[in-house]
């Protein structure tokens, strides 16, 4: 049946290979982002950061579903080095955008009656485990995050598990695989192949959010974790099977597919 889906964080990478899978599965896509999402009508589109209050609620009124990719994608410097050099972008980019930010779209969407919250959480809140060759690393382990953008993804899992609890939500956190955003991070992946096995494809990206947004809302647990990878050419470094056995997503690529497309 056809849904009316938000997505926050439509102009970037994921968030243009997930608006383009849900819409062609016939679903109305509405984008929210700092910048103008393409491959949406004009009237779907809201250009506006999450912390317009006003702009978020109207985007996100009459949703079915959330698809929350907004956010500050990452540390500004890591590993940090040593002083004058060890600036972080904790207070003036990850709290507003990935704290404030993440409680201002969930408080819109309880308001909203929004009943199903897919949330992009990141796989460096356990990195530690597979750093310590702890692998596959399953869903149910204790956080180790990587650094300080990690620990507002944490705070992202919790907020959803508290939304889910006391406001009947159905949450699903998203702990995404390594998509790279520009050729930096592409050859850091070719130099690294540990991580070309938790690649993420645009493509497989999109097919997950499909998955999700599909997912029917009675047959999901208030919150569950899942990791969202392509196929690993080596080891599977995060259990994959909670994601095919809760929304049907079967990853299709894997590394270097589409890795260079920005």
């Amino acid at each position: 049946m056809a849904q009316r889906v938000l997505v926050t964080g439509s102009a970037g990478r994921i968030g243009r290979a997930a608006v383009a899978a849900i819409a062609a599965r016939g679903h109305t896509v509405v984008g929210l982002d700092i910048r103008p999402s393409p491959g949406l009508p004009p009237a779907q589109v809201f250009v506006a950061s999450l912390l317009e209050q006003d702009k978020l609620s109207a985007a996100i009124s009459g949703a079915d579903c959330l698809v929350h990719l907004g956010a500050t994608p990452d540390d500004a410097v890591y590993p940090r080095p040593a002083p004058p050099g060890d600036v972080d972008n904790f207070e003036d980019e990850l709290v507003p955008n990935n704290i404030v930010g993440a409680y201002r779209v969930m408080e819109a969407a309880r308001k909203a009656g929004v009943k199903k919250l897919v949330l992009a959480s990141s796989g460096q809140v356990i990195v530690g485990h597979r750093k310590a060759g702890n692998i596959p690393v399953r869903a149910e382990v204790s956080y180790a995050p990587r650094y300080l953008y990690a620990c507002t993804k944490v705070f992202l899992e919790q907020l959803g598990q508290v939304y889910a609890a006391h406001y009947g939500t159905k949450v699903i956190a998203v702990r995404l695989g390594w998509c790279p955003r520009n050729p930096g991070q592409v050859a850091e992946l070719t130099a690294n192949p540990d991580d070309q096995d938790v690649y993420l494809s645009p493509s497989d990206a999109g097919r997950f959010f499909v998955c999700a947004v599909d997912a029917a809302v009675d047959r999901l647990p208030p919150f569950a974790p899942v990791y969202v990878t392509s196929r690993p050419l080596a080891r599977e470094r995060y259990d994959l099977g909670p994601a095919r056995d809760l929304v049907g997503y079967e990853p299709q690529d894997c590394w270097p597919t589409d890795a260079g497309t920005f």
